[in-house]
């Protein structure tokens, strides 16, 4: 495969999937792109020379390697499987790559399908945040063939700094919730002991400190802490939504698994907890906020 010479498909061009849509064709790759109501401005993405069009069938009729970075399973099963959707237009040969975050159990459904349908499968699932996605700089886990892996890795790295190969398919999915499950449980335990400190009367600044000096230091404080000195949440701009969803594709792949997830259940309920009391968009670092209110408040 030369992917320099292949056609891209993108579906999901929101805060993720513009920075790589825009890296995509920064690398002078073709690209078409489904239109949607939840992406982001693409106008100069299509000054640049991408292509809109109106179907993921339409897009699979015209791509040869297609994007997914939509936000979970139901809706990576809707872009295959809808009345108009990729399997429509499925090509054999094609190659898709699913950069959302979803359920383990039905990414290898999914991938069997693909296969059944002539077409090859990489799960992708990525971290860090829209400016490295913007940056061209994300971290891929990236589960499947490891000789189609190889194959694909030009066109990950148009848009990846870190790329690893977690083993087949499924397991760049599996390692994304276990690597979302440990990275928002450390920003869940962070909040919940910020709300105390609050309600017991300890300053932002001397709570900051201490942990930084301590056992409570490490990325989750550092992406926490604007918020915490200052109500800036641009350190961590995830939603409580998404969070929430998240810690539930995580203990639904651990009970699949039959793996202890005591801990996960609590935080997600943190989560559903937060995502009920705040508006759609509301980032993670908000929880503060609600677990600091009352019972009777939230």
């Amino acid at each position: 495969m030369n992917t320099g010479k292949d056609t891209i498909g993108m579906i999901g061009v929101g805060l993720m999937g513009h920075g790589i849509a825009t890296n995509i064709v920064k690398h002078g790759h073709r690209l078409v792109l489904l239109d949607h109501p939840g992406n982001q401005p693409v106008d100069k993405l299509l000054a640049a020379g991408a292509a809109k069009v109106a179907s993921p069938a339409q897009v699979a009729r015209q791509a040869n390697i297609i994007i997914l970075c939509v936000t979970g399973t139901p809706q990576v099963e809707d872009v295959l499987f809808s009345p108009d959707g990729l399997l429509q237009g499925l090509r054999p040969g094609t190659v898709v790559i699913d950069c959302s975050t979803a359920i383990p159990s039905s990414t290898v459904r999914i991938a069997q399908t693909l296969a059944e349908a002539g077409a090859q499968f990489l799960d992708a699932p990525m971290t860090r945040t829209p400016k490295e996605a913007a940056e061209g700089r994300l971290n891929l886990l990236v589960g499947g063939d490891r000789a189609l892996y190889d194959r694909c890795l030009p066109l990950l790295r148009c848009y990846a700094e870190n790329i690893s190969y977690a083993g087949p398919v499924g397991s760049g999915h599996r390692m994304k919730l276990i690597h979302n499950y440990v990275s928002l449980g450390c920003a869940a335990i962070i909040a919940e002991a910020a709300a105390c400190a609050q309600r017991a009367g300890i300053e932002p600044d001397v709570l900051v400190d201490i942990l930084a000096k301590g056992g409570g230091g490490g990325v989750a404080l550092d992406r926490m802490r604007p918020f915490l000195q200052s109500g800036d949440d641009s350190g961590l701009r995830f939603s409580l939504s998404n969070a929430r969803k998240d810690l539930n594709y995580y203990t639904t792949m651990a009970e699949e698994a039959g793996a202890v997830h005591g801990a996960a259940s609590a935080i997600e309920q943190l989560f559903e907890l937060g995502a009920q009391a705040c508006p759609p968009q509301a980032t993670v670092p908000h929880l503060v906020d609600v677990l600091a209110r009352s019972p009777r408040e939230t």
